[in-house]
């Protein structure tokens, strides 16, 4: 199967502000924002890209903009990558939030969470991972099991992602920190998706190149490496 880049968007102004910004509209980058949308060119310089899809959210536009303009590239807009539909909690100060008491099921059991007016975080994995799974089938069919793509979304659903590849419960997705800019991969099998890397902040991305015929492990490639993985 191919393997898929997941990027959290660059530092947006809601960022800096401590403010939930949700699905609220115009929201784009900080200024340290936009010098990490450019470093990405130079960062997955030597990786090629099958696609890119994103959320339809403009800070993740923003972020991909010096990229697929570089490449050439059309994003695909996936809205099962949008972020969180926050409801009430939209556009509120993370510190005000932290007041209610739906902030502690959100830390603690956040499987359990419903957010007032907006939508549950076990619904948020339900779609992003779908529309991951999907698409990862449908490059793979149309590129090859060697290709390489890229999903720009957002850090809560980013971890939710990341928790089903990891075979974590939701309630253990606090535990994955996904900073703004960061890359995290995932390379899904028929039998078990591997997770190459998460919250990768200027990592060497050699490993995502397809590798010599000599240079792949022995076994089919949904077989975990005995004794691990010889590196990049």
């Amino acid at each position: 199967m191919a393997t898929v880049i997941l990027l959290r968007h660059a530092r947006s102004t809601a960022n800096g502000a401590g403010v939930l910004a949700g699905r609220t509209p115009g929201v784009g980058l900080h200024d340290i924002g936009i010098g990490q949308a450019t470093e990405l060119v130079s960062r997955l310089s030597d990786v090629p890209l099958a696609e890119v899809i994103t959320s339809p959210l403009q800070r993740c536009h923003d972020t991909l903009r010096p990229l697929v303009s570089e490449r050439g590239i059309e994003p695909v807009i996936e809205p099962r990558l949008a972020e969180v539909d926050y409801g009430a909690w939209t556009g509120r100060t993370l510190g005000d939030l932290a007041k209610e008491d739906l902030w502690s099921v959100v830390q603690q059991q956040p499987s359990a969470a419903v957010f007032p007016e907006g939508e549950g975080l076990a619904q948020v994995q339900a779609r992003s991972v779908a529309a991951i799974r999907e698409h990862d089938r449908r490059i793979t069919a149309e590129h090859g099991s060697d290709a390489v793509w890229l999903a720009c979304s957002h850090g809560d659903v980013i971890k939710a992602i990341l928790a089903d590849a990891l075979g974590t419960h939701l309630d253990g997705f606090q535990r994955i920190v996904v900073d703004p800019a960061s890359l995290s991969v995932v390379r899904y099998t028929a039998l078990r998706p591997f997770v190459i890397r998460v919250n990768d902040n200027n990592g060497d991305l050699s490993a995502l190149l397809p590798a010599e015929k000599a240079d792949k492990q022995v076994g089919d490639e949904t077989d975990a490496v005995i004794g691990g993985s010889t590196g990049p």
